[in-house]
C-alpha cells in the first residue's frame, strides 16, 4: 500500500474457484467469479449494497427508501415538490425537492419533525454540546441558513446539531432512525408542527395541543363509526367460518380471526411467506388440512382498507383457472385481513430471476406461463362481469400452483370500466416502475392498453430470465426492452432466450413471444393489440404484424458508480429511467 495504490490479496482453498475484483474511481467494488456452465462472469457482491447507499441520490429534501418503489421521495410529499417534475417521473432525481411554499427567514417559519430517518450530510453543519432542544430551536430560526436542527446526543437528551443550506443524503428507515426538525413555512404548518412561538409562550403551545388532541379524537371517532357500520353490512348470515358476508357486494364469506390465528400459530414467523405493500403474507392450515395464504394488513402499510376492499370486492367476482382463488376476509379488532388459496411454488419472480431454481422452468412452462397470463388477462378486459385493468401487472404479481399454472393476483389497486368506458385518468399514478405504460406513468392515463404494455414486459422477462428494470449487458448500456428491440430489428431473437436453458426451446414459439411481447410494448398505445389478439397470435401459426418503436426505450449512463438512466429518442419524446438493481 502506497499512497496512490492498495493491493489485496486473498488465498483460496479451492483453486478451481475463478473470481476478480474491481474498485472504480468513485469507490464501487464488485466481485465476479466465472460460471463454467454458462462461460460468463457473474457478480458475487457488489457495495455499495443497494441503491440508498449512493450519496445524494434523491437531491435535496429527497428521501431515499430501499424498500420503496421508486426508491426516492420528496422528504414530506405534501410540503416538499419535485423540482424537476417530469426528470422526476423519468426517475431522475438529481435535482431533489424545494418547498412548496418558500420561508419567511423570520419568527413565523415553524418547525417540522420527522422520525425514522438517517440524519442529513453533516458537512455543512454546526453543533454545541451545552444547548437544550428548546435553546437549539432558538439558534436555528436566529439564521435564515438553517435549515433543520436536532438533538446531538438522544440517549442523554442534551446538546444541539444544525444544518445550513439544503439538506442531502436522507434516507427513510423501517424502524429506529433518528428525529429531526425541518424548517417550514408557517402555511406549511399542520397539527403535528412543532409550534414556533417562543419558549416561554406556553399558551399558545398548549392551544396546538388541545387543538391536535381534539382533531385526533374526532377522526378516531369518525374511523370507529365507519369500521362499525361496515362489520354490521358483513353480518347478513352464519357462515361455516364465521358470520357475514358483504351485503350487496360481495359474495365473499367472512372469518373469523381465531380460526386463522389458530391456522398460522399466531401468525409465527416460520409461516411467513413473504411481504408487499399490502403487509405481510403467511401460510396457514386449518383443522381439515386445507392449506391457505394469509395477507395481514400492515399498520405501516402504503396500501389499506379501501385497497382491501377493493381487492375482496373484485377477486370475489371473478372465476378463472388463471386468477387467484380468494376464500374469505376478516375484519376484526384492528386486523384487516384476506385469506387465499395456498399456491406451493410462490411468486413468479422468485424462481424466474434465480439463478439456481430458473433452472426448473424449462421453455414449455414458460411458454405456458405466458399462454396463461394472456388468457387471465383477457378474462379481466374482455369476459368479466366488471371488466377491470389490473394496473400492477408483474413478475411478483403471477403466483404459481404445484403445477407452475400461472395465477393472476393482487388486485387492490386494480379499476374497472363500465359502459362504453375504455380509459379513464388519475392523479394518483399507483403501480410499478418497469410495468407501467409511457402514457400511465407520464399522464395517469390508464386502460386495458395499460395492462398490454404490463404483459408485453412480462413477456419479454420470461422468455430472457432477465428483469427490465436494471437490466445489463456487456455490449450496450440499454434496458432489456432496447435489448429485445435491437436483436428484433438484427434477425438475432434466438440470444434473448435464457442461457439456463442451454438452447432448448422451441424457436418458433420463442420468436411468436418475443415479437407479440415487442408489439404490446410499442410505444403508442392504439398499435398494441387487444389480449383477444394476443391470445390468438400465441396459439396460432402465422405471420405476426411488424412492431414499431418501444416505449421506455432507454439506455444508461455511468454516475457514480451506478447506472443512471440516459433517454433515447423515442417515437415521441416520452422516456422513463430504470434504477440499476438493487
Amino acid at each position: 500500500m502506497d499512497e496512490e495504490r492498495v493491493i489485496y490479496r486473498s488465498d483460496l482453498v479451492d483453486t478451481s474457484f475463478i473470481s476478480r475484483y474491481a474498485l472504480n474511481q468513485n469507490g464501487v467494488a464488485r466481485r465476479w467469479t466465472w460460471v463454467d456452465r454458462t462461460r460468463g462472469w457473474v457478480i458475487y457482491f457488489s457495495l455499495p449494497s443497494d441503491i440508498c447507499d449512493n450519496y445524494g441520490l434523491c437531491g435535496a429534501y429527497g428521501s431515499c427508501d430501499v424498500a420503496g418503489s421508486p426508491s426516492c421521495r420528496c422528504l414530506d410529499e405534501e410540503r416538499f415538490v419535485a423540482r424537476d417534475r417530469e426528470g422526476w417521473v423519468r426517475v431522475d432525481w438529481s435535482d431533489g425537492c424545494m418547498g412548496r411554499t418558500n420561508l419567511s427567514c423570520d419568527r413565523s417559519d415553524v418547525f417540522v419533525r420527522y422520525s425514522r430517518i438517517k440524519l442529513p450530510d453533516a458537512r455543512d453543519s454546526w453543533h454545541d454540546s451545552s444547548l437544550t432542544l428548546d435553546e437549539c430551536r432558538a439558534e436555528c430560526l436566529r439564521n435564515c441558513s438553517c435549515m433543520a436542527y436536532a438533538q446531538l446526543d438522544i440517549k442523554l437528551k442534551i446538546g444541539c446539531l444544525i444544518w445550513y443550506h439544503d439538506l442531502i443524503d436522507i434516507r427513510t428507515l423501517s424502524q429506529d432512525g433518528h428525529v429531526f426538525y425541518v424548517r417550514m413555512a408557517a402555511s406549511e404548518a399542520e397539527a403535528e408542527a412543532v409550534a414556533v412561538a417562543d419558549s416561554g409562550d406556553r399558551k399558545k403551545r398548549d392551544i396546538l395541543i388541545a387543538s391536535l388532541v381534539s382533531g385526533l379524537g374526532v377522526v378516531a371517532l369518525v374511523l370507529a363509526l365507519s369500521l362499525y357500520v361496515w362489520r354490521r353490512k358483513m353480518k347478513n348470515y352464519k357462515t361455516p367460518m364465521g358470520e357475514g358476508k358483504y351485503e350487496n357486494q360481495s359474495d365473499l364469506p367472512f372469518w373469523e380471526l381465531s380460526v386463522i390465528l389458530k391456522a398460522t400459530n399466531h401468525f409465527s414467523s416460520t409461516n411467513m411467506l413473504g411481504e408487499g405493500g399490502f403487509g405481510l403474507v403467511y401460510k396457514g392450515k386449518l383443522e381439515g388440512g386445507q392449506e391457505i395464504a394469509v395477507k395481514r394488513l400492515s399498520k405501516e402499510s402504503r396500501q389499506g382498507l379501501d385497497e382491501l376492499k377493493n381487492e375482496a370486492i373484485f377477486i370475489s367476482k371473478l372465476q378463472h383457472r388463471n386468477l387467484v382463488k380468494l376464500l374469505g376476509c376478516c375484519i376484526q379488532g384492528e386486523e384487516s385481513i384476506l385469506i387465499y388459496q395456498y399456491l406451493p411454488n410462490k411468486s413468479l419472480d422468485l424462481i424466474l430471476f434465480d439463478e439456481t431454481k430458473s433452472t426448473s422452468l424449462d421453455w414449455q412452462k414458460r411458454f405456458d406461463i405466458i399462454n396463461g397470463i394472456a388468457r387471465g388477462l383477457l378474462y379481466l378486459h374482455q369476459d368479466s362481469p366488471l371488466r377491470i385493468v389490473h394496473r400492477d401487472l408483474k413478475a411478483s404479481n403471477i403466483l404459481l400452483d404445484s403445477e407452475m399454472n400461472p395465477k393472476i393476483s393482487d388486485f387492490g389497486l386494480a379499476g374497472s370500466f363500465g359502459g362504453n368506458e375504455t380509459k379513464a385518468q388519475t392523479h394518483r399514478v399507483v403501480g410499478t416502475y418497469g410495468y407501467m405504460s409511457p402514457e400511465y406513468a407520464m399522464d395517469g392515463m390508464f386502460s386495458i392498453k395499460s395492462d398490454v404494455f404490463s404483459f408485453g414486459v412480462l413477456a419479454l422477462e420470461i422468455v430472457s430470465g432477465k428483469k427490465n428494470r436494471g437490466f445489463s449487458h456487456t455490449d450496450h448500456s440499454l434496458n432489456l426492452l432496447g435489448h429485445a428491440w435491437t436483436l428484433y430489428k438484427e434477425g438475432r431473437l434466438a440470444e434473448l432466450v435464457d442461457t439456463c436453458l442451454n438452447g432448448e426451446f422451441e424457436y418458433a414459439e420463442v420468436e411468436k413471444s418475443i415479437k407479440v411481447g415487442l408489439l404490446c410494448v410499442q410505444q403508442n398505445p392504439e398499435d398494441r393489440p387487444k389480449m383477444s389478439s394476443v391470445v390468438w397470435m400465441l396459439g396460432k401459426e402465422g405471420e405476426i404484424p411488424e412492431a414499431k418503436h418501444p416505449g421506455f426505450f432507454t439506455e444508461r449512463k455511468l454516475v457514480g458508480g451506478e447506472a443512471e438512466a440516459e433517454a433515447e429518442a423515442s417515437t415521441n419524446d416520452i422516456t422513463i429511467t430504470m434504477p440499476h438493481p438493487r
